[in-house]
């Protein structure tokens, strides 16, 4: 049996994957893929805990089917977002989108 603080150092270094690359990249497609491994991070907690604490109810897995969920609507809003801006701009560089500056 795998104890919980493997599955606690995985989920950390896959957030922190994922918060890098939400700080430190400029391509949007990017940032959206980083925002899914910090929610694939939030998963892997949700899972161990449950597995850990209550595994003869099912709370950790509605919860990680709910961040699934979010995640699919994440992607489908932000893929729209994405696109939206490249037909406009040219360009899916965060930096350039300024649409709401005058």
């Amino acid at each position: 049996m795998v104890p919980l603080w493997m599955y606690l150092l995985v989920a950390a270094g896959l957030f922190s994957i994922g918060m890098y690359g939400v700080l430190a990249r400029r391509n949007a497609i990017a940032i959206l893929m980083s925002i899914e491994l910090m929610l694939n991070a939030a998963n892997i907690n949700l899972v161990a805990f449950w597995r850990y604490n209550q595994p003869a109810q099912v709370g950790g897995q509605v919860f990680a089917a709910f961040v699934f969920v979010v995640a699919a609507a994440e992607v489908a809003v932000g893929l729209a977002l994405i696109i939206n801006i490249y037909r406009q701009r040219r360009s899916v560089v965060a930096d350039d989108v300024d649409l709401l500056k005058w």
